[in-house]
């Protein structure tokens, strides 16, 4: 359902598509019936909006990531996408300690008053505390949804969410309205967050987490990435980084002068 949904937007009154897409198309089967479906579920989404690859307004950098979504739907501001401003992912572990909720604080107000744009996913910890600090600051932040736009998840961000999009932010996925929040969608949007930013900051993760699985995306597309030491217990995967070749950074003016 949602493979046929995905496919039918991408190609409803955007003109032909390329031979492989038309393949794709034609092995997924796309019929009357699920173009119906797929249109009565936007005629339901309030307010929802969606881009596609397609378009003038798709971003340049996301058309070149391991396979790049065919479809963005969004919430909020779109101009974002074309700005001209740098954009930094700030990322970390859900279950963050204190010190790096206020490590977290620091760096992102001062990204924010260097106009930088910050990008994360919504989820608890690190993510939350970088949205919430770039709006208080005056910012714009764009969020990376592993659900449909108009599902709050978690719920307790139901707030955040919308003064993300009060304040002139962005709320983005490639999962249609009302998609459910499932294990297996956050490490495929990483490779989303990866590819808009130009840097990603990386503030307390552990060696296996969802927040590696990102920095492999921002690898893979040569993006720099910029670790904050920590213990061990928070941190082992940021000190692996940092082992590797990742930049340590103590503050935003180490992120703003490789980027």
């Amino acid at each position: 359902m949602i493979n046929s949904i995905l496919l039918y937007l991408a190609i409803v009154d955007k003109g032909d598509w390329t031979a492989i897409y038309k393949d794709v198309l034609r092995k997924r089967y796309v019929n009357e019936t699920q173009r119906n479906e797929a249109e009565e579920i936007l005629k339901k989404s309030n307010g929802i909006k969606y881009i596609t690859l397609l378009d003038s307004d798709y971003p340049e950098c996301l058309k070149y990531i391991f396979k790049p979504p065919f479809v963005l739907f969004y919430k909020g501001n779109i101009e974002l996408l074309k700005s001209n401003n740098k954009k930094i992912a700030v990322i970390g572990s859900r279950n963050c300690s204190s010190h790096g909720k206020e490590v977290t604080r620091r760096i992102t107000k001062e990204l924010v008053e260097n106009n930088i744009i910050i990008i994360s996913g919504l989820a608890k910890g690190i993510d939350s505390e970088a949205h919430k600090t770039c709006i208080e600051d005056g910012g714009k932040t764009i969020a990376v949804l592993g659900n449909g736009v108009d599902v709050f998840y978690p719920k307790e961000n139901e707030q955040l969410y919308n003064d993300i999009i009060d304040k002139g932010g962005l709320i983005i996925s490639e999962y249609p309205p009302n998609s459910t929040p499932n294990g297996e969608h956050f490490p495929v949007r990483n490779r989303i967050i990866a590819g808009l930013s130009d840097g990603v900051a990386v503030i307390e993760a552990r060696r296996k987490s969802g927040t590696m699985n990102t920095v492999s995306h921002a690898l893979e597309n040569d993006k720099p990435v910029f670790c904050v030491p920590g213990s061990y217990s928070t941190s082992s995967g940021c000190n692996y980084l940092i082992k590797e070749g990742a930049s340590l950074i103590e503050n935003a003016q180490d992120i703003l002068v490789d980027i």
